[in-house]
């Protein structure tokens, strides 16, 4: 094991779940936290230069306080070498990560036909559309991951008094750009796609654009706050 890794804890309990042949999957316990993100980023780069069984890692992909593991074709007494190995490490290695990123502003119309969700869920919340707007807009967001859509921000730091439930019946059409609060998350849409989100505002900043060489605006690590550039009751 590293050096580092007697000065870390089990506070956290990381538990490793066979979901194919191919692919086990790290689950960490509620809440998600950005501590808990930060070590997914630091197994995730680690475990494939593990010795004996790093060779066999294909691909890792981070998700919201998780973290899967592909694997090349193993039989079935190296999958549970790797399954056990993959335990110990993540039970006895904890160093989170930070990732070097930007900070961006993301300027957002809210309300009207922009965020047809916002009086509802101001309403919902006991607060003034201004309230919901200024709880919304005042956070540091760190971005965990990107899924969905090319480009979607998956977000960290969301005020738990604005959590709020998803639609029971999705919309068939959110246009690119909308911003809402699925849950526990806020987000952005950068393509128009179904949706359930509660539907806040809509920015015109492209969050992909393939013609670029970094075709996303956004990446794991990155910072963003939201900024209110007009507010419609």
């Amino acid at each position: 094991m590293p050096a580092d890794a007697d000065h870390t804890t089990h506070q956290t309990a990381a538990t490793w779940q066979l979901c194919s042949e191919r692919c086990l999957t790290l689950f960490l316990p509620k809440p998600v936290t950005l501590e808990q993100q930060q070590l997914c980023w630091y197994w995730a780069e680690a475990i494939p230069t593990l010795a004996g069984v790093g060779q066999w890692v294909a691909e890792t992909v981070v998700g919201m306080n998780t973290l899967s593991i592909f694997t090349h074709a193993l039989s079935t007494a190296e999958l549970r070498q790797l399954h056990h190995a993959l335990q110990d490490f993540t039970d006895h290695t904890r160093t989170p990560k930070q990732l070097d990123g930007q900070h961006i502003k993301i300027p957002v119309r809210y309300g009207g036909e922009y965020g047809p969700d916002l009086a509802a869920a101001a309403a919902l919340k006991n607060l003034s559309i201004d309230e919901l707007v200024a709880q919304h807009t005042q956070p540091i967001y760190t971005v965990y991951f990107i899924g969905f859509q090319p480009g979607f921000p998956y977000l960290g730091g969301l005020p738990a008094t604005l959590h709020m439930a998803r639609h029971a019946t999705p919309r068939k059409q959110v246009p690119a750009g909308s911003v809402g609060i699925g849950g526990e998350q806020t987000g952005i849409y950068p393509f128009a796609s179904p949706g359930g989100w509660q539907l806040l505002g809509r920015t015109d900043l492209p969050l992909f654009d393939i013609t670029k060489p970094q075709p996303t605006l956004l990446k794991a690590g990155d910072t963003l706050q939201f900024v209110a550039v007009e507010v419609i009751d």
